[in-house]
């Protein structure tokens, strides 16, 4: 490990912004201050905001099994690119991860792949309870359920097994809240109503509509509370859910949590006119829920910010509707749409340090990271709020090679992106030292 040593900058860190220098030794944060300190290497900040690292509780980086779309080194490259140091990535791969043996293997493969730290979702099933029940929540992150189907279909809609699930499982519960019946029906329904009919434009959003969300995430929520569950319900899309959830205790003492991604905050079933099945996704973007999900984070009845990163190659997603696979790529881009939130005044710089470095440390109990702080792993990252970034196909990091972003231009640019004290990222070169760390837990 060698040292750097961090000048200058405007350090954004636990609801303040203050000016200071950041020394940094064997991968971790030394010193906090006004610093003369020797070290390996220097970054004079100059004015520019240093954020903790991005952590991304929901990604799906397709690795094993679905290498064709993305891996796990091609996609936490990105996220690296983007100031996400953490990811936790989702049990639908090929096969899913539904035993400690395959959830193991993932392990091996970040170890000697991944350019970010990582954690892995053990899967939940119909029929794998023993498996699940021998998870290690020191080691990892939680254990997933598609309350609803999705890419993968590892759909969970035994009621007794849920049951049994949430009464027993000791650890952090992640779910993905569709109602299955309820998108059966739609489905059923519109496919009978536009039979060789031009679909709406918004046909998505109107087969998986709010209601389906809302009867999902209540059930789990119920259960959660019948059973004292320790539940995070992930891509909440509707301002309908956001009565299951509450801002009146930090934090730390909530048994129910919740997540937003980028997408549903940045997007409208509007945009469905020009990006069409680019931003289909599970739980569709929908009509008018924007503002509802922006004010629900900003007065933290939703917890934290994530990407649900989700890529497909571009022939899979030039299909038609019916053949278009849900799911879109984000990973690399997810601070700079929060920041651009910034710029337009609606959200301050501390509240997205907040929901996307704090809060999920604190939700997942993640050990020394998502702050700025003396004795912490330095994940750290160096943002130009004055320097315009345009997505474009030749700096898109994605092995599928799209974004629906193509073409935004930002207003910020992420310079330098620091993993366990190692600088990886700067001025659009890497380094490609082993600095990625398996995260540990404080359970």
């Amino acid at each position: 490990m060698n040292s750097i040593l961090i000048k200058n900058a405007n350090i954004v860190n636990e609801g303040r912004i203050f000016s200071g220098d950041i020394f940094i030794k064997n991968g971790f944060i030394e010193k906090i201050g006004s610093l003369d300190i020797e070290a390996d290497q220097f970054i004079d900040a100059k004015g520019r905001f240093i954020f903790p690292g991005i952590i991304d509780d929901q990604v799906h980086f397709r690795e094993p099994g679905l290498t064709h779309k993305a891996n796990i080194a091609t996609e936490s490259k990105a996220a690296l690119a983007g100031g996400t140091t953490s990811f936790m990535e989702m049990p639908n791969t090929v096969p899913n991860t539904l035993t400690q043996e395959l959830l193991e293997e993932k392990y091996q493969i970040a170890a000697e792949n991944s350019w970010v730290n990582y954690s892995f979702f053990m899967g939940g099933s119909n029929d794998n309870y023993e498996e699940a029940m021998k998870t290690d929540l020191r080691n990892v992150c939680g254990l997933k359920l598609f309350m609803g189907s999705s890419t993968g279909n590892m759909l969970v809609d035994n009621p007794n097994t849920l049951d049994r699930i949430f009464a027993n499982f000791p650890g952090l519960i992640a779910t993905h809240c569709e109602d299955e019946a309820t998108v059966k029906a739609n489905l059923a329904a519109y496919k009978e109503k536009y039979h060789n009919k031009q679909l709406p434009y918004d046909i998505h959003a109107l087969i998986r509509n709010e209601e389906a969300c809302y009867k999902s995430s209540s059930m789990a929520a119920d259960l959660a509370k019948k059973y004292k569950t320790r539940l995070h319900i992930l891509h909440i899309s509707t301002g309908d859910e956001l009565e299951l959830f509450t801002n009146e205790i930090p934090l730390s003492q909530k048994h129910l949590t919740s997540e937003v991604c980028v997408h549903h905050l940045y997007f409208d079933a509007e945009d469905y006119h020009e990006l069409d099945v680019k931003i289909k996704c599970n739980p569709a973007i929908k009509h008018n829920h924007r503002e509802a999900l922006l004010a629900g984070l900003l007065d933290d009845r939703l917890d934290i910010i994530a990407t649900d990163h989700a890529p497909h190659t571009k022939e899979e997603k030039s299909q038609d509707y019916w053949g278009a696979p849900s799911g879109l790529p984000l990973v690399q881009h997810s601070l700079q749409i929060m920041l651009d939130f910034h710029q337009r005044g609606k959200i301050s710089l501390e509240k997205i340090v907040e929901k996307m470095c704090h809060a999920p440390a604190e939700c997942f109990k993640i050990n020394r990271r998502g702050y700025v702080r003396e004795g912490f792993w330095a994940d750290l990252i160096l943002v130009d709020l004055e320097k315009t970034y345009n997505v474009s196909p030749e700096n898109i990091l994605y092995k599928c090679g799209w974004s629906p972003l193509e073409g935004v231009t930002f207003g910020s640019t992420i310079v330098s992106t620091i993993v366990s004290g190692q600088l990886l990222y700067h001025e659009g070169n890497f380094t490609p030292l082993r600095a990625a760390r398996r995260l540990q837990f404080d359970r």
